[in-house]
C-alpha cells in the first residue's frame, strides 16, 4: 500500500510539471460540501496531497450520470452507495479503483475491483430520550408504538437511506413487508424528499424518532456534549450501507483521478470522516478510531445485501412502502 501510494505521489509531480494546476472534478451528493459534510475536509486534505485543485460539482448522482452519458466532467463520482452500485455499474461509465484492499475493515467481505468504499454504517430509528423513556426494543415493536409516537422517514424515492430502509424491512420481512408497513404508517408524521429535511424536524422536536444511522448520536455526542439521542439497536439486524468512490474510465486526468482513489485509503482521508461525515472509517482499523466512537452501540447482526440482491428487491420493496402509506 505504501509503494502504490509514493508512486502515486510521484505520478502527481509528474503531472505539475505539465500543467501549472490539474484540476479533479468530482461529482458527489448534495450534502457532500455543505458546511456539515465531508467536501470542505476532503478537498483541502487532497488539495495538500497532490498540489492541485479539486472541484465538487454536486447534484442527484445517477440521474446525473443517466442523462449526460458519454459527455460527463465527471473524473470521480463519490458518495454512490452499495444499493444503486448495480445500476451504476450497468452504465459501463466506471473503471477499475486499481487499489489493494487489504487495508479495508469492514464487516463484511468486499471483493469489488469498481467501486471502493470509503466508509460504512448501518441504518436505525434515532430517538430523543427526553420524549421517549421506552424506546422500541425490537424492530417488531415498532409495529405497536403507543399511539402518540410520532416518527419522520426519507422517501425511497428520492433518499439513499430512504431506500436503505424498505430494504431493510424487505430483508427482515420478506412478503410480509407490506404488513410492517400497514402497521407503522400511522405513526409516520411525515415522509421528507432527504435525510436532513427528516433530521431537522425531529432535531426541531417535531418527531420523537426518526430515520438515521446507528452513529448518528456521535454528532451529538462529540460536537454537542448532548447524551440524548440514541440509536435504538434491534435483534433482527441492522441494514449495512457503505458509500464508495469510483473512477469515470473516460476521465482526461487518469493520473490525478488514480491519485483520489489511492488517497481514499490514506489515515489522512479515512480520519476525516467520522468527524467530517459522523460515519465509520472503511481503512481504518477500530484501535485507530477517535477516542469514544469504539463506545457507540453497535448491532450485533449485520444485514448486508449484495448489489445483485438490492437491485432484484427494490421495485418491490418501494412499491409495498407506497402502497402501505397510500391506504
Amino acid at each position: 500500500m505504501r509503494t502504490s501510494i509514493l508512486a502515486t505521489g510521484f505520478s502527481c509531480v509528474a503531472l505539475m510539471a505539465a500543467a501549472e494546476t490539474p484540476v479533479l472534478t468530482v461529482y458527489a451528493g448534495d450534502y457532500f460540501t455543505s458546511e456539515w459534510g465531508p467536501g470542505p475536509a476532503i478537498e483541502a486534505g487532497f488539495e495538500a496531497f497532490c498540489n492541485c485543485d479539486l472541484q465538487f460539482s454536486t447534484g442527484d448522482l445517477m440521474p446525473r450520470l443517466l442523462l449526460e452519458g458519454d459527455r460527463t466532467k465527471a473524473d470521480v463520482v463519490i458518495g454512490l452507495t452499495t444499493d444503486v452500485l448495480a445500476r451504476a455499474r450497468a452504465t459501463g461509465f466506471f473503471g477499475p479503483h486499481g487499489q489493494d484492499l487489504s487495508a479495508l475493515t469492514l464487516p463484511v467481505a468486499w471483493p469489488d475491483d469498481t467501486f471502493l468504499p470509503f466508509n460504512w454504517g448501518h441504518t436505525a430509528f434515532v430517538y430523543d430520550t427526553t420524549r421517549m423513556e421506552a424506546p422500541p426494543a425490537t424492530l417488531e415493536a415498532m409495529r405497536s408504538l403507543p399511539e402518540a409516537v410520532k416518527v419522520v422517514i426519507q422517501d425511497p424515492r428520492t433518499s439513499i437511506s430512504g431506500l436503505a430502509l424498505v430494504l431493510w424491512v424487505k430483508a427482515v420481512y420478506g412478503d410480509q413487508a407490506g404488513a410492517f408497513w400497514a402497521d407503522l404508517a400511522p405513526h409516520i408524521l411525515t415522509v421528507t424528499k432527504d435525510w436532513s429535511e427528516s433530521y431537522g424536524l425531529f432535531t426541531a422536536g417535531e418527531a420523537d424518532m426518526v430515520l438515521s444511522y446507528t452513529t448518528s448520536p456521535a454528532y451529538h455526542i462529540f460536537a454537542e456534549n448532548d447524551l440524548t439521542k440514541k440509536a435504538a439497536i434491534f435483534p433482527e439486524g441492522h441494514y449495512f450501507m457503505a458509500e464508495t468512490v469510483g473512477k469515470i474510465a473516460a476521465t482526461d486526468q487518469p493520473e490525478l483521478a488514480d491519485a483520489f482513489m489511492a488517497w481514499v485509503l490514506t489515515p489522512d482521508f479515512q480520519k476525516t470522516i467520522p468527524v467530517a461525515n459522523w460515519s465509520l472509517p472503511s481503512a481504518l482499523s477500530q484501535a485507530d478510531w477517535l477516542e469514544g466512537w469504539a463506545a457507540l452501540p453497535m448491532p450485533d447482526k449485520v444485514l448486508f445485501l449484495t448489489e445483485t440482491e438490492a437491485e432484484a428487491m427494490r421495485v418491490e420493496a418501494v412499491e409495498e412502502w407506497r402502497a402501505a402509506l397510500s391506504q
